[in-house]
């Protein structure tokens, strides 16, 4: 029996975005949720947005998200895209991941990048993921079918 499947993203430039469309149309029982960061949270300027997303890691204050009201425990799987930045997800995704605290099924994220440090991604999104149930981490969609699977 197929997972019913949630696919959460965070996308600054577009970029993850298209990807979890594409992953979306490949996974029958899934649905899209795009997870956004509050209006002035970050700037145009993917450099400054970058030292934004830094500066909060540093002083462990993540951003508040805009999200629909979710019951993630009515899925199997939730999918999470997030681009990187400095080695990291984008700051958002710790608050989504904060969110889903006591969440029990799978969880698995996929991320979009130009050279980006993977080993640093995977690392981050494991520890910020704390206690959740994370299965994996693939660049572009090079495992989400072999997850889907």
């Amino acid at each position: 029996m197929a997972k019913k499947t949630l696919i959460l993203y965070y996308s600054w430039s577009g970029n993850t975005k298209k990807l979890a469309e594409k992953i979306h149309t490949q996974i029958s029982d899934s649905d899209l949720k795009e997870v956004d960061a509050v209006d002035g949270t970050f700037d145009a300027d993917q450099y400054k947005t970058n030292d934004i997303a830094l500066d909060q890691i540093q002083a462990n204050s993540f951003p508040d998200i805009k999200l629909d009201n979710i019951d993630f425990n009515n899925y199997d799987l939730i999918l999470i895209g997030s681009p990187v930045w400095s080695g990291y997800p984008a700051t958002p995704i710790k608050t989504l991941l904060d969110q889903m605290k006591g969440y029990q099924g799978e969880v698995a994220s996929f991320f979009t990048s130009a050279g980006a440090n993977r080993k640093a991604y995977v690392n981050h999104f494991k520890k910020w993921a704390k206690d959740l149930n994370v299965i994996g981490v693939a660049e572009n969609d090079s495992k989400i079918t072999e997850w889907v699977n």
